[in-house]
């Protein structure tokens, strides 16, 4: 292949992913004038909502808080039809931004990176493309999302299984007939219990091969007429301030008195009052001393345990779907809709795999250490490389050619989650080391570090300078800092993707910001109120 025969004209921006971040970045670095192209892998816009569509696949922020607050006009001509949107309904809407902004037309689709290097003789990046082009590009910016790599363990046998194998991060867009079929599904996070609930009715036997039993909060999704609609766009100038003030990016504050102050009648009247919202309240919105105190994340976990107990008519199955191993909340908590009521059917089988692991994939099904189970359908709802996989899909090659992938398998390091040491003008969104990474409501959190890229391009424009790079010694003390804060909490001693525990060999490291978005929002203004004091600029 002559790359240079395939290099267009160069570009002031590539953006890699065209979803929530990544159309918003285009949109941002349009008003700047810059020369921009997105690439994308799908077929579509959307990202995390091209992918996913597997059976039940919905949002777990409502939508009047997932969603764009860049345009009033959009606000007001979009109507949510619910509170938590389906995957139907949130391709649709970045659809309609799309087209409403007319971002097409700088958008590759079907277009995927395998490899980047910075050229220390121009100061600009050559981004090389599976169709062959290479874009050189003054600026990277990813929007990879942080749950964009997924993880498929390595079954042995896998390949003999005659029946069908599907990952829920890449079902088939025209969908699978489950009906009357004999289907297994690995794996209980957020994605196994939305599969799980959804097609349990449908199915002839469901088997459910459990890991690691997951707390999950019960979901009251209302539709929305336009009573409703109205009643909420009425709030949206109080909900705009605040989800930039709360700790994770939602629209409620948490409690602001200490958890073992108030009376236990008190406490338990106020449990009560959040597992009845129907929300995440109850995690995000409570008690942040859930994320460090033992003993109150002991109480609040016994209260959920105790309300999932209530759910599940066989004892023994119930004991099994209790979480034992971590505490409520330090591990990612889902919204369900029936997924515990589940195993109340006939049809649906728990199987432990810490009792009897899986041995093998076989022609006709799986074999744990009890035997084998004849199946039809595999379904993988094995989660991700969070946070590092996407990045590490690709060859980046920063200063002097330093490959990222062997600088991360030393250790996973970034400034804030939004540059990398040695990789100038190389941006990053949903990186390690930012709240975006894990806890923050993904939409407020990602345009915030859109609205931080485009005003530091914008200041190098400004100013007469074309590049941009993390000190070594910044970035030590992000990550001091992070670390300093990660490891006083609970949620960094436990094994799950928010710290890399899901990864065979991959560093156990918290790999998202704790300290909450207000706090990080006021180092990232103090960056550039000291004019990028500890960035290389030139």
């Amino acid at each position: 292949m002559n790359d240079a025969a395939k290099t267009n004209p160069p570009l002031d921006a590539v953006i890699i992913g065209a979803g929530f971040t990544g159309l918003y970045q285009l949109w941002s670095l349009r008003k700047l004038g810059l020369r921009v192209r997105v690439v994308d892998a799908a077929a579509g816009v959307g990202g995390t909502w091209y992918w996913n569509c597997y059976p039940g696949a919905r949002t777990d922020s409502p939508s009047n808080i997932y969603q764009y607050w860049f345009s009033d006009e959009l606000l007001e001509e979009w109507n949510w039809q619910q509170r938590y949107p389906d995957q139907a309904e949130s391709e649709r809407y970045f659809n309609h931004v799309a087209d409403r902004f007319d971002l097409r037309k700088d958008i590759s689709f079907n277009t995927r990176v395998d490899a980047m290097s910075w050229d220390d003789a121009t100061s600009r990046w050559n981004v090389k493309t599976n169709t062959g082009e290479t874009l050189n590009t003054q600026f990277v910016i990813t929007a990879l999302g942080p749950l964009s790599a997924p993880l498929v363990p390595p079954f042995k046998g896998h390949e003999t299984f005659k029946g069908r194998l599907v990952h829920t991060a890449r079902w088939p867009r025209e969908g699978v007939d489950l009906k009357g079929k004999r289907v297994g599904v690995i794996g209980t996070g957020a994605t196994g219990i939305q599969v799980v609930q959804t097609i349990a009715p449908e199915v002839e036997r469901l088997t459910v091969f459990q890991r690691t039993a997951n707390y999950a909060v019960p979901m009251i999704n209302p539709r929305y007429n336009d009573a409703d609609r109205t009643a909420i766009r009425a709030q949206y100038p109080e909900t705009r301030k605040a989800i930039w003030t709360t700790f994770a990016g939602f629209d409620q504050q948490s409690q602001t008195r200490a958890y073992f102050s108030i009376p236990a009648e008190e406490r338990r009247e106020i449990l009560e009052t959040l597992w009845a919202d129907g929300t995440l309240k109850i995690w995000v919105g409570a008690f942040n001393e859930i994320f460090f105190d033992p003993a109150v994340s002991d109480e609040i976990s016994e209260f959920v345990r105790e309300k999932i107990r209530a759910r599940i008519v066989d004892p023994k199955v119930a004991e099994k779907l209790l979480p034992k191993d971590h505490g409520f909340g330090t591990r990612r908590v889902p919204l369900e809709n029936g997924y515990f009521t589940s195993f109340n059917r006939p049809n649906v089988d728990l199987v432990d795999l810490h009792a009897t692991p899986i041995e093998c994939i076989t022609e006709r099904g799986i074999r744990t250490s009890a035997g084998e189970i004849e199946l039809d359908v595999i379904i993988l709802a094995t989660g991700f490389d969070a946070g590092t996989g996407g990045f590490l899909a690709m060859d980046i090659r920063g200063r002097n050619g330093v490959s990222l992938r062997e600088e991360w398998k030393k250790e996973v390091r970034t400034t804030m989650g939004l540059q990398i040491h040695g990789f100038p003008n190389l941006f990053t969104t949903s990186a390690p080391y930012a709240p975006a990474a894990a806890f923050c409501n993904a939409p407020t959190c990602l345009q915030h570090q859109v609205q931080w890229i485009t005003e530091t391009i914008d200041y190098l424009r400004k100013h007469g300078r074309a590049v941009i790079e993390p000190t070594a010694e910044t970035e030590q003390r992000w990550l001091t800092q992070h670390d300093e804060m990660a490891n006083q909490t609970l949620v960094a001693k436990t094994k799950s993707w928010y710290t890399g525990g899901n990864v065979e060999g991959k560093h156990f490291r918290l790999l998202s910001y704790i300290g909450g978005l207000p706090a990080y929002i006021e180092a990232c203004d103090q960056v550039k109120q000291k004019d990028y004091e500890g960035f290389e600029v030139a």
